[in-house]
């Protein structure tokens, strides 16, 4: 989420046309061409974050900036040429980092927080304990992991948040 993100479509000598189909999970499709007899470009539906890197003519390469979880989907690109049509395809998965939040519960007992990350967080503790974390699923296709530590004494303790977007880690003493 919010980076840039660049599918590559492999140019061929003598391209006559190049187009990209986008099919995103949520919305509807949308579609960049390239025409050489006429040297036009098109687009059809496509947010202004969605173009092409370079000039088409030299290089179809697709670029997406500020990626959001709007932009998950199949894209697939076609260059047509002499020798016959070449596509390549792709399937963009949109990472979400969490939000980590590490509080006191009314017992006294540290709970670690992971929200709306996608895919789920996993959760850890620096020192042994036994904890079960749980997982909220959510209709954006993000989840919530909670992990309460438990122990019978502690003057403090660390919770490891891993996730595909990153690792981090928050320290309390309850």
């Amino acid at each position: 989420v919010g980076n840039s993100s660049v599918l590559i479509c492999s140019p061929k000598p003598n391209m006559t046309m190049a187009t990209w189909e986008i099919n995103p999970k949520a919305g509807g499709p949308c579609s960049l061409g390239y025409r050489a007899d006429q040297n036009k470009t098109d687009r059809t539906n496509c947010s202004e974050s969605i173009n092409w890197k370079f000039r088409p003519d030299q290089d179809p390469t697709l670029e997406i900036q500020q990626v959001g979880r709007a932009h998950e989907g199949s894209y697939t690109c076609e260059v047509v040429v002499a020798e016959g049509n070449f596509h390549t395809s792709y399937y963009l998965t949109v990472l979400v980092p969490p939000r980590l939040t590490l509080y006191c519960d009314d017992q006294g007992n540290p709970v670690c927080k992971a929200a709306a990350g996608k895919p789920a967080a996993q959760i850890s503790w620096v020192l042994e304990n036994n904890s079960t974390p749980k997982e909220e699923g959510h209709d954006d296709g993000t989840a919530t992991v909670v992990s309460k530590f438990t122990a019978y004494s502690t003057n403090g303790t660390t919770c490891i948040v891993s996730h595909l977007a990153g690792n981090w880690s928050k320290s309390i003493a309850c």
